[in-house]
């Protein structure tokens, strides 16, 4: 599977996705319009170990919520994942066994040349 989850009106994100310059072989969803499905956020999770490392705490939900005040479980962290975009890392790249999450500069050399590995 080659997918990425990301937010259409994020200019990082829009700037990652032309960085890596991806092919129509790779699916694109826009998690504000379909947020990610429970079946795929289990395969993430089993992927990356834990449904908080797909947590994005930067959400300006997270403090408006009150949720940084309060200790979340693993339950917790994958129902607001279901209910509420904003709470996904993004973006995830799924590249077949590989997965990468978030916008760190670290991540995404990783993400770019795991798809130019791929086109040799």
């Amino acid at each position: 599977m080659k997918k990425i989850y990301y937010l259409k009106s994020c200019s990082t994100n829009q700037r990652i996705l032309k960085e890596l310059n991806v092919g129509p072989e790779v699916e694109l969803q826009n998690i504000k319009e379909q947020n990610i499905d429970e079946v795929t956020l289990d395969f993430l999770k089993n992927k990356v170990g834990s449904y908080e490392a797909l947590f994005s705490k930067k959400a300006m939900k997270y403090r408006a919520m009150g949720l940084n005040n309060i200790e979340l479980s693993e339950a917790d962290y994958k129902r607001y994942i279901l209910e509420e975009y904003t709470f996904l890392k993004r973006p995830f790249i799924i590249n077949e066994d590989a997965v990468f999450i978030g916008n760190a500069k670290q991540i995404v050399s990783d993400a770019v040349a795991s798809f130019k590995k791929q086109v040799r």
